[in-house]
């Protein structure tokens, strides 16, 4: 069975942030997420850039609502695996 990650799409690096800070205390993930930058298709400026959290969850705890609830408060979403 294979580890399951979740990416958390949010529209800014500030937002990734702290959204990779709060899913330690929310959801006690204990590994820290990735934060990776998401330019848009053909665009080159960094103000159209979404910004991934990537969270790993290898025991497969994480509620994926949840989760999406959690990105939403940041003005993103959950992709959908």
């Amino acid at each position: 069975m294979s580890d399951v990650r979740h990416v958390l799409v949010l529209p800014d690096r500030d937002a990734a942030e702290e959204a990779a800070a709060e899913l330690a205390d929310r959801f006690g993930v204990a590994e820290e997420p990735q934060l990776v930058r998401d330019a848009l298709a053909g665009e080159d400026d960094a103000e159209d850039a979404q910004w991934l959290v990537v969270v790993e969850d290898p025991d497969r705890r994480l509620d994926a609502a949840a989760l999406d609830a959690f990105a939403e408060e940041y003005e993103g979403w959950l992709e959908a695996p």
